[in-house]
């Protein structure tokens, strides 16, 4: 079953699993002609953090905005498109839900396929809009929520070969932000300082030399949180872009270690790096750097910076690949929080 009859290839995509609110229409999954994105981070930095319930109200309150605005700066109407796409897991239940809703309703309302996509694969998809996806590839998929390393063999294909046993790095950037007492969310802000600095306190790097391709941050973020209590404690002033620094040396260095060996043991051509700690310029800068020197014939692809963090735009490009495999949802389709790569309700 094919859901592309009409002349051009357009899906609409809503991705509400978190804190933005995003609607976006994009053609043969590779041209975005519209990607409208509310964001919720002034809401949520009072409490440094996302707090479930603040978000879905925002949501509930920006999803048809979002929409119609997508629909006008696409210049399209409802009977042009082939499909309606939406994010149905991982992520925050009542998030999730209102996406969903808003994007059945769509649906039914204009007689359109109903598309489940995966967030994480959506974060992987948004390569796409950079250059064609080459397989068998490897990703490394880094945001706050989330730390994997997936090998696909083919389009659609997802292997998990390595996850977080604990704290996602981008969970871990941003409690050591806290203790920093910088602003939530606080990734961006670490990088900076963290070129500012030098790698002083050597924090431990956890899991490195096992061969599993797992991660561990959570005793990187205990020693960064003991080291500052402690000099607190004695009245001892440290280096805050040294701390940054060290903090950022020792993530970085595992992520590039274990996807290096994971590119080394399975036979990719290509690395996409996605996620909204795939725009952290140090881990780009390491990870290009080490796989140009070891690993030269495997293209590395990082998507750009506006579409690193969550957006529809992504949605829509991974939902092309579920059209391929007849993927389509009816009416019943729920929220899944824990939804796992490759997995469907």
């Amino acid at each position: 079953m094919t859901i592309f009859t009409k002349k051009r290839r357009l899906i609409l995509a809503v991705e509400s699993s978190c804190d933005e609110t995003s609607v976006a229409v994009v053609e043969d999954g590779n041209i975005i002609l519209s990607n409208v994105i509310a964001s919720q981070i002034l809401s949520h930095q009072r409490f440094g953090g996302v707090v479930p319930e603040i978000a879905s109200r925002h949501h509930v309150e920006q999803v048809l905005v979002c929409l119609e605005e997508a629909m006008t700066e696409a210049e399209i109407e409802a009977e042009d498109l082939s499909a309606v796409a939406v994010t149905e897991g991982p992520g925050l239940v009542g998030a999730l839900l209102i996406g969903i809703s808003a994007a059945k309703a769509f649906a039914f309302a204009n007689g359109l396929p109903l598309i489940p996509v995966n967030h994480m694969a959506g974060h992987i998809y948004a390569a796409q809009f950079v250059t064609e996806m080459k397989f068998p590839l490897m990703a490394l998929l880094v945001s706050g929520g989330h730390t994997e390393l997936v090998y696909m063999s083919e389009d659609g294909s997802y292997e998990v070969i390595g996850e977080t046993r604990d704290d996602a790095v981008g969970e871990a950037y941003d409690k050591v932000g806290r203790v920093l007492g910088l602003a939530y969310p606080s990734g961006k802000e670490i990088d900076e300082l963290a070129h500012l600095g030098e790698d002083t306190y050597h924090f431990p790097r956890a899991m490195l030399k096992e061969d599993s391709y797992d991660f561990s941050f959570s005793g990187l973020k205990s020693a960064f949180i003991n080291k500052v209590h402690n000099a607190e404690q004695r009245g001892e002033i440290l280096s805050v872009e040294n701390l940054a620094s060290s903090f950022q040396a020792s993530a970085i260095e595992v992520l590039v270690e274990k996807t290096v060996r994971a590119c080394q043991s399975y036979p990719v051509t290509q690395l996409i790096v996605a996620g909204g700690v795939a725009a952290n310029k140090g881990l780009r800068t390491a990870m290009e750097y080490r796989i140009k020197q070891e690993l030269p014939e495997v293209e590395v692809v990082f998507p750009p910076l506006k579409l690193c963090g969550d957006n529809a735009a992504m949605i829509a490009a991974a939902a092309f690949s579920e059209a391929a495999k007849g993927n389509v949802a009816d009416m019943s389709l729920n929220a899944d929080p824990s939804l796992l790569l490759g997995e469907k309700n």
